[in-house]
């Protein structure tokens, strides 16, 4: 496990006040803190510095966070990397928005900062933990995973998926036909302590059937979902 001096973050907002006091207390606990004023300067710094977690508002001129997102998971350097928003705005449609774009977190404005900090522990804690050797491949009928390579496929083929969607259809392939609650899939993918909405849920498993199908993952209503073999 890294320590925090090893940990590269990038952080990105036009709001030179938030960017200074993010920036501020990310040092403090000795994380090693790269910034940004927009989206076009976050994607170039970020291929030259390869952080361990991106920071982005959502709204930000030239390119705003979104789109930023969407161009770095698009990378493949990038495709597992941890990715949060900063947003003052709260309507589903832009939360949905950042999880559809690939983000595994979202956090509001005004921030917090013993809550902010708390919130990137998380992340970096999800980051670093590690999946037992001997379970590595999970393979039921034409979907295979690499849990340690974080690489998947469908029929033999490469399937895109980012880190939450991977984690996700893990978890739900662990048990075959077991329906887990969605409180158990917070607690497994998102982990109790980051607070994430049962749309949330909905947003990855939509992403994961557009992506392997609809016929491997049933909605049991007022509960939760499960893994089939079609």
């Amino acid at each position: 496990m890294k320590d925090n001096s090893s940990i590269n973050i990038l952080l990105a907002d036009d709001d030179e006040s938030i960017l200074e006091l993010l920036e501020y207390n990310l040092v403090k606990e000795g994380y090693v803190v790269h910034t940004a004023s927009n989206g076009q300067i976050a994607l170039d710094l970020a291929k030259k510095v390869n952080p361990d977690l991106i920071i982005l508002d959502v709204m930000m001129p030239e390119m705003d966070g979104i789109e930023a997102c969407h161009q770095l998971r698009e990378l493949p350097q990038f495709k597992n990397t941890l990715i949060t928003f900063l947003s003052a705005r709260t309507e589903d449609y832009t939360q949905i928005s950042g999880y559809e774009a690939g983000s595994d977190d979202y956090i509001e404005k005004p921030i917090r900062p013993r809550l902010f900090l708390s919130r990137i522990k998380a992340l970096l804690k999800r980051r670093n933990r590690q999946e037992d050797p001997e379970n590595a491949i999970l393979e039921i009928g034409i979907i295979r995973l690499d849990r340690n390579e974080f690489t998947a496929t469908l029929e033999g083929k490469e399937l895109n998926l980012v880190k939450k969607e991977f984690e996700l259809l893990s978890f739900l392939m662990s048990k075959p036909r077991r329906v887990f609650t969605r409180a158990e899939i917070i607690d497994r993918v998102w982990e109790s302590d980051v607070i994430v909405g049962n749309r949330t849920i909905d947003v990855h498993i939509r992403k994961l059937r557009e992506k392997i199908g609809s016929q491997f993952i049933e909605t049991v209503k007022g509960v939760g979902y499960k893994f089939v073999t079609p």
